[in-house]
């Protein structure tokens, strides 16, 4: 499984999948584990920085599509699409 920097979200998620299901397996051997949750931890962190930057798009859409509006967004709110 080789590690790509540009994989977008889907292709992370399912490669994240795939250690999911390789992780619950009974016969793995512990090398391998480690190796495979270094990965997922990877995999993770792409996708929860993928998200992010996904969130802060639609937030400046959001914020420019309505001419005049006077309440922004805060960070807690939650995005309506």
């Amino acid at each position: 499984m080789a590690e790509n920097k540009s994989a977008s979200f889907e292709a992370s998620l399912a490669s994240l999948t795939e250690i999911v299901t390789e992780l619950e397996r009974e016969n793995i051997e512990l090398e391998r584990a480690v190796d495979l949750y270094r990965k997922g931890r990877d995999l993770v962190a792409r996708c929860e920085a993928l998200l992010k930057t996904a969130e802060e798009t639609l937030r400046a859409a959001a914020d420019t599509a309505v001419p005049g509006a006077s309440v922004a967004a805060s960070a807690d709110d939650e995005i309506p699409f």
